[in-house]
């Protein structure tokens, strides 16, 4: 049994979208106008822009150019050098010692009975520091005192001897040869007695010994011995003390050989130490060694400082500033008035309206200044920062500093 297909469904064009409208002839025109004023415009800007630059630039040649042949003068800024109220200070490093000092030894034999003072002990001169015992220095004594009056008994007896012999040499008794014989015997006897005497007062000297005095006011710096130790005055001697006197100091310094002859009119010299950053000692130039030691060319100065609170220590390092004064006010310029060039240190000076090349020397370097040693005067106008085409003969005029 057959059944009609359904009729296929029929599709249906959309309906046209509409037109925009056209623009009106006028509005167009308008658009135009206004875009070719804008590109006219940049256009312009970009002519002039380009104009200025070469304008700029062939002005600046023009200027070379006439800077090159002398026809337009150089503006540069001048200073004149002025005389420096800076001072010379020398910094050198110092050995600080003691004023005086010196180590104590034994003058006899024998052992250590007993010491008094220990290290960093204050004494004064005289104080007894220690005691020797010297037992054959006693028993030498004794003897040689036991035989000096041996011999002073022969003496007595060769005096009374040589007297009878002489009193009878009067009456013919005796020959003379025997007189002379006697006399002669007590001569020496009695030298004898004069030795004898002479050993006594060298041992008495040497027991004086046994007891160690301390020679000057001073510091034990050191002590090297202690209660029955063997104590040696011969061959190779032991140091017992060793003794400082720290009230005042000695400090040794180097001074260059160029400031040599100076450091003799120097005036107060300071001494700064690690131990105390924040403090000055001061002093003066004691004495120096009137001679330039050839393996450092320098001379060596010593300096006194007073020490009677005792802050410094002998043998400590430090630096001593030493003011020498100058023969005469030194010159300086700025540092950025140099020219360095193949002939060696310069400055450029303005003379009758040129540039003026002078050599010059210099002395210390203060950083933004320099010292002039020689070249310049306080009448000369030095070119501030000259720059590096200038050259002998260069027309400049001078412009007001900034």
């Amino acid at each position: 049994m057959s059944h009609d297909s359904p009729p296929a469904a029929l599709s249906v064009p959309p309906p046209p979208a509409a037109a925009a409208p056209a623009p009106a002839p006028a509005d167009a025109a308008a658009v135009r106008r206004r875009a070719a004023r804008i590109l006219w415009g940049a256009a312009a800007v970009i002519a002039v822009l380009v104009l200025l630059r070469l304008w700029g630039h062939f002005a600046g040649e023009r200027r070379l150019e006439r800077l090159a042949q002398g026809d337009l003068a150089a503006q540069v800024v001048v200073v004149s050098p002025k005389a420096s109220n800076a001072v010379n200070e020398l910094v050198l490093p110092a050995n600080v010692q003691a004023f005086t000092e010196a180590p104590i030894y034994a003058r006899t034999n024998g052992y250590l009975k007993r010491w008094y003072f220990d290290i960093g002990a204050h004494v004064k001169k005289g104080d007894l520091l220690a005691e020797i015992d010297t037992p054959e220095g006693d028993l030498q004594l004794d003897q040689a005192k036991a035989e000096l009056a041996q011999m002073q008994a022969n003496v007595d007896l060769a005096a009374r001897t040589a007297e009878r012999w002489e009193s009878l040499l009067k009456k013919n008794a005796v020959s003379k040869q025997e007189t002379d014989q006697a006399t002669s015997d007590l001569s020496a006897k009695q030298a004898a007695v004069a030795a004898a005497a002479a050993n006594v007062r060298r041992l008495e000297q040497l027991q004086d010994y046994e007891k160690v005095y301390a020679p000057f006011d001073g510091v034990i710096t050191a002590r090297d011995t202690d209660t029955g130790a063997l104590i040696a005055a011969l061959g190779a001697p032991k140091e017992l003390f060793h003794l400082a006197a720290v009230d005042r100091l000695r400090v040794f310094a180097a001074v260059p050989e160029d400031s040599a002859n100076a450091i003799k009119h120097a005036g107060d010299v300071v001494l700064t130490s690690d131990q105390y950053p924040n403090k000055a000692f001061h002093g003066k130039v004691a004495r120096d060694a009137g001679s330039i030691d050839p393996a450092t060319r320098t001379l060596n100065v010593e300096i006194d400082i007073d020490n009677a609170d005792g802050e410094l220590l002998p043998g400590s390092y430090g630096f001593v500033h030493i003011i020498v004064p100058a023969a005469q006010a030194p010159l300086t310029i700025p540092s950025n008035t140099l020219i360095f060039r193949s002939q060696g240190l310069q400055a450029a000076v303005v003379r009758d309206g040129h540039a003026v090349l002078v050599p010059v020397k210099l002395g210390h370097d203060f950083g933004d200044t320099v010292e002039v040693a020689s070249g310049l005067t306080t009448r000369d106008q030095v070119i501030l920062d000259p720059p590096d085409s200038i050259a002998d003969g260069t027309p400049v005029e001078v412009s007001p500093a900034k």
